[in-house]
């Protein structure tokens, strides 16, 4: 959950009603929930303009700040899923350091 005085909820409704109401569904589920967490947000942001190019992936992943809500969230996404820091890394568009340092800090 993310506590920002940010309304991400409001804000990817009006993209989504003024510029893709397409979309709407895709993200309605995401939109519906209580609480939005950095991974919902970033998955909304995939579903609403889709793949972007390399160097503003590489931009926006270089900008990105985890908090430890998200952090949890995603190594047990890795434990469900029985992925390795290699896998888990890829799929969140992570460095293997940054899982490994992760898990040393929160799973210890």
């Amino acid at each position: 959950m993310i506590k920002s005085n940010v309304n991400y909820r409001l804000i990817f409704r009006d993209i989504l009603e003024k510029k893709y109401p397409e979309k709407k569904g895709k993200c309605q589920g995401l939109l519906d929930k209580e609480n939005l967490s950095v991974l919902d947000i970033i998955e909304l942001n995939k579903r609403i303009f889709g793949p972007v190019d390399q160097e503003t992936d590489r931009f926006d992943q270089s900008h990105r700040s985890y908090n430890q809500a998200s952090i949890l969230q995603i190594l047990d996404y890795q434990k469900k899923n029985h992925l390795n820091n290699t896998q888990v890394a890829r799929h969140f568009k992570l460095s293997r350091h940054t899982v490994a340092e992760w898990k040393k800090r929160y799973l210890v």
